[in-house]
């Protein structure tokens, strides 16, 4: 019988993994620096939002980057921040998902 002790299956998120998933994403994160845990403090500190993107489309440091070009939308940053420092807010507001006069 063979030692299965040592068969261990990972799966670890990478950027771009899904190619630039930020093109078809109807809400974007929005980082309200003031809220951030890690901008308060002045220290790279909590970092739940880069813990639990899936995407990794966060960067840590003394207020989180998000990679925008990467993001899906998904929501889950903005759900775990435990200071309600990231705001989902509809891609529609930033003029992105706008269909120009041209192209109708």
């Amino acid at each position: 019988m063979r030692d299965r002790s040592h068969d261990i299956s990972m799966s670890r998120p990478a950027a771009g993994e899904a190619g630039r998933t930020g093109d078809w994403r109807n809400a974007r994160p929005v980082m309200v620096a003031e809220r951030c845990l890690a901008v308060r403090q002045g220290t790279v500190t909590c970092q739940i939002c880069w813990v639990y993107c899936p995407d990794a489309c966060i960067a840590q440091g003394v207020g989180p980057v998000i990679d925008l070009e990467h993001c899906k939308g998904c929501g889950i940053c903005a759900e775990m921040c435990p200071a309600s420092a990231i705001q989902m807010r509809p891609e529609s507001v930033h003029g992105v998902c706008a269909v120009e006069e041209g192209e109708r």
